[in-house]
């Protein structure tokens, strides 16, 4: 018998132990199954065509808009970045024209007072953006400028009623965050509705303190490990933008090198786990949505020493 069971740490909000040693056990041939028949978890083994996958996504909604001769209104993150730089290509090789489309970014950091980072700056995701997708696709056929958003401190409030001027949204792209964030939704921020999963649901975007699970993951993946680069709020999307898209496509390619993922556990507590405000995520799993993981990312949770 083993008699050593810690408590998780004070600085986790989720606190169903219980739910959290289920999901752990849930081996790779499990996970695809799921009660809501419209919440469709599917894996890819390899990343080319993981990402290759996720353009090919984008551009059939994109295709589809155009004949239907209608908008594409989309919610996109800023990572992962490979399957833009696909995208791009693609429609510059067949002349798509994307004047059609319109673009609401999740979220963008900001600094300790709440002020959005600029586009001049580095690790801004609108500079990323400009970047990796729509500076890389043809200035004739480019979205129109006006029709490329992204969440400030001075438009924050009123982000989601943007997007319901534009004729609500078409389909909500993102990916999940560490400590079980959708965009910058952070897990902290469910103590707030005290089990009031309605609320939760109705809460729109705002400025948030990023949680220290989020700082240390994007340290790693994007910021070359340097914590104290990292910004400590940002300007985010709330549940109900996620949640009054008409689609969402979520994509999880979590890896860090050497066969490790650090998604393994919170893609299986968002996908398999209670729905609950402090696992931000799990509201995926009552909707319509695809849920796509890499093969690193599916394979079993287990402690491994190097």
């Amino acid at each position: 018998m083993n008699a050593f069971e810690p408590d998780l740490a004070a600085s986790i909000p989720f606190r169903d132990r219980e739910a959290c040693r289920r999901v752990r056990g849930l081996r790779r041939e499990e996970l695809t199954r799921h009660a809501n028949p419209d919440f469709k978890i599917g894996v890819i083994d390899e990343a080319p065509t993981f990402y290759g996958a996720f353009a090919a996504d984008l551009l059939a909604e994109i295709v589809r808009a155009r004949d239907e001769g209608r908008r594409f209104v989309a919610i996109l993150p800023v990572g992962p970045v490979p399957q833009f730089r696909i995208l791009a290509g693609v429609i510059n090789r067949l002349r798509l024209s994307c004047r059609h489309v319109v673009t609401f970014n999740m979220d963008e950091y900001a600094d300790e007072t709440g002020r959005t980072a600029p586009p001049t700056w580095e690790g801004s995701f609108q500079r990323a953006m400009g970047e990796n997708f729509f500076g890389l696709i043809d200035e004739a056929l480019r979205p129109r400028p006006e029709n490329v958003h992204f969440p400030t401190d001075r438009n924050i409030a009123d982000y989601h009623k943007l997007m319901e001027d534009a004729g609500g949204v078409d389909c909500c792209y993102g990916g999940i965050g560490w400590c079980g964030h959708i965009a910058f939704w952070e897990s902290h921020l469910g103590l707030e509705f005290a089990g009031d999963l309605p609320a939760f649901k109705r809460a729109h975007g705002r400025i948030v303190e990023l949680h220290p699970m989020t700082i240390m993951q994007n340290a790693l993946h994007s910021f070359g490990g340097d914590w104290s680069w990292v910004p400590p709020r940002a300007a985010t999307i709330g549940p109900r933008e996620i949640l009054m898209a008409r689609r969402r496509s979520f994509w999880l390619d979590g890896a860090l090198g050497g066969g490790v993922s650090w998604q393994r556990f919170i893609a299986r507590l968002v996908a398999h786990g209670p729905v609950h405000p402090c696992v931000p995520g799990s509201i995926l799993q009552e909707t319509v949505c695809d849920y796509t993981l890499l093969g690193n990312v599916a394979d079993d949770v287990q402690i491994t020493m190097a």
